[in-house]
């Protein structure tokens, strides 16, 4: 991205339920220091939405929230919980995600410094298709006992991220593993792939590989330490990036975006846990390292590099931990001292 000089930065916050407003406050003091350090001048300004909202406003994205977002250039979110009764509202996530089309969710996985994994030399990006696949909201039931759901698969989609996914492999290790399960959902699975061999024809540089998403899911176990960026539609890809994130130390430190093509929103992939809202006692590092993914977006890769780097050393120094990660710090805690070491 080309940044403008002098440009301003208008980004909308939104803290979220349960254990969102500790991460995202966390967050903040860290997006001051880099702002400060770097001269980055951003307009920081809250919103609300999530569960909270159902009973004040009758939905979990309000009216005032969505022209916030459509007026900012970018969205820090916090987690959010999802209502999961039917007819209930759908997630706020999915509602933004296909305000701005945001149809690239980015979540990288790799081993951090003194957090226990599974399997060391762990460094790939789950890429996951945002906009459809079985998340595309379309359900019915016939009768009284049978419920059915539409997993949508279009060309259009498909193409869309696989160009953006082999973008991404050219900047990495340029090798991709396209995830489906083409032998059972022949039709579907199949235009997915036939799209991804279609684009790979554009990025001849790039190693290309397909995998059963069954098969997968054991191979990360196994042997994470192969993959570089891997390519799944949208409930694939939320599972197995669950997955890899445990395999490399926990949610705690698992960040993510989405991205499209004139928009962004940043979130860690943890989910909103209630039992620990408003106790000041999560790892708040998926937040932060969210926040190095909103300015590597930003075009602002030294202030993006400045918040992964005061990560990787708080965590060298093992003094500012949270309990998952053998400490008896505080979430506040965690945030005001990476914001210190920027």
């Amino acid at each position: 991205m080309c940044v403008p000089r002098g440009k301003v930065w208008n980004v909308a916050v939104l803290p979220g339920d349960g254990i969102g407003p500790d991460v995202i406050n966390a967050a903040l003091p860290v997006i001051n220091a880099v702002n400060s350090k770097f001269g980055i001048s951003m307009n920081l300004k809250l919103g609300e939405a999530g569960f909270h909202c159902i009973g004040k406003e009758g939905t979990n994205l309000p009216a005032k929230t969505t022209e916030l977002l459509k007026h900012s250039d970018c969205a820090l979110k916090g987690p959010m919980t999802t209502p999961e009764e039917p007819g209930s509202e759908v997630s706020a996530a999915v509602k933004i995600r296909k305000m701005f089309t945001l149809y690239a969710d980015v979540r990288p996985v790799r081993n951090m410094p003194h957090v226990p994994s599974l399997r060391k030399g762990v460094d790939l990006v789950i890429v996951r298709e945002n906009t459809e696949g079985m998340y595309s909201g379309i359900e019915f039931m016939e009768g009284n006992e049978t419920a059915v759901a539409l997993r949508i698969i279009t060309a259009k989609a498909s193409s869309r991220i696989a160009r953006f996914a082999f973008r991404l492999a050219m900047r990495r290790r340029r090798h991709l593993t396209y995830v489906h399960k083409q032998n059972i959902l022949k039709l579907s699975d199949g235009l997915f792939n036939s799209r991804v061999l279609h684009a790979s024809k554009s990025f001849r540089r790039v190693r290309v590989d397909g995998a059963h998403v069954d098969a997968m899911a054991q191979w990360l176990i196994k042997q994470p330490e192969l993959y570089d960026v891997i390519l799944a539609e949208n409930l694939f890809g939320d599972i197995l990036s669950d997955e890899a994130a445990m395999i490399a130390g926990g949610l705690g430190i698992a960040p993510s975006a989405n991205i499209g093509d004139k928009y962004a929103m940043f979130e860690p992939v943890h989910g909103s846990a209630p039992k620990y809202a408003g106790k000041d006692k999560v790892n708040p590092i998926a937040m932060i390292l969210s926040v190095k993914m909103m300015f590597e977006w930003m075009g602002l890769n030294n202030a993006g590099a400045a918040v992964g780097n005061a990560v990787e050393r708080l965590l060298r120094q093992g003094r500012t931990l949270t309990y998952d990660l053998g400490g008896n710090s505080k979430c506040s805690e965690v945030g005001n001292e990476i914001a210190s070491l920027i």
